[in-house]
């Protein structure tokens, strides 16, 4: 499995606005297990991304769907910073399948 944690600011009280523009375009994902999008409690404008796909060749195929470019397109003018990314490997946990 191949992960990303990553921590978003949006600008300043657009928040909202870009939470749910990221939560439309996650319909149809191949190979994407989860994908949780969150407030963060400590500060009004970050969000934090979970991600957990199958490979990480599922989540950069990803990137190249039409409604995946198109949140990426509507999300962009609302996003002040975006350079936190960590890169995990999931072993499994709630509601994910351990691959045999």
């Amino acid at each position: 499995m191949f992960g990303l944690i990553g921590k978003m600011t949006a600008v300043p009280g657009k928040r909202e606005e870009l939470l749910w523009i990221l939560l439309g375009g996650i319909g149809e994902m191949p190979g994407c297990l989860s994908y949780v999008v969150a407030r963060d409690p400590a500060n009004a404008d970050a969000i934090w991304i979970t991600e957990v796909w199958d490979s990480e060749a599922s989540h950069k195929a990803s990137l190249s769907l039409s409604a995946v470019q198109s949140s990426i397109k509507s999300a962009m003018p609302l996003i002040a910073t975006f350079n936190e990314h960590i890169r995990t490997q999931p072993v499994g946990g709630q509601g994910l399948r351990v691959p045999s």
